[in-house]
């Protein structure tokens, strides 16, 4: 005796995705200053001559905003959504790959993007 096939239907495809984290969620889009993607995060760890270090001079965790300074002296205003701003208040020691735009914190690495 054979089992009948079931034809699933296939899953709609919307053009956009919406990212959860503006509704309080974990990040779910790869868009800057969202979540890291491995391939980013893997392009940013093999170019070590990208990476600048410095210091954050001010971090909004509600609007996910973030201005740092350069060792150079130049400023970076950027934005994550996924709480890098939480991870690095004010004073914290950073470092920043430009051409991938990771913000790294300790260990921790984030998407972001230049505002």
């Amino acid at each position: 005796m054979s089992t009948p096939l079931h034809h699933t239907r296939p899953f709609e495809v919307r053009e956009r995705v919406e990212c959860m984290c503006e509704f309080g969620d974990a990040c779910s889009s790869e868009a800057p200053g969202h979540s890291l993607s491995l391939i980013q995060a893997r392009l940013a760890s093999a170019t070590p001559l990208g990476w600048v270090d410095g210091i954050v001079e001010q971090a909004d965790a509600i609007r996910g905003d973030i201005v740092i300074r350069g060792l150079d002296g130049t400023a970076h205003t950027l934005w994550n959504g996924s709480g890098a701003a939480l991870e690095a208040p004010a004073g914290t020691p950073i470092a920043l790959h430009e051409r991938y735009q990771v913000l790294a914190v300790g260990r921790a690495q984030f998407n972001v993007r230049a505002a």
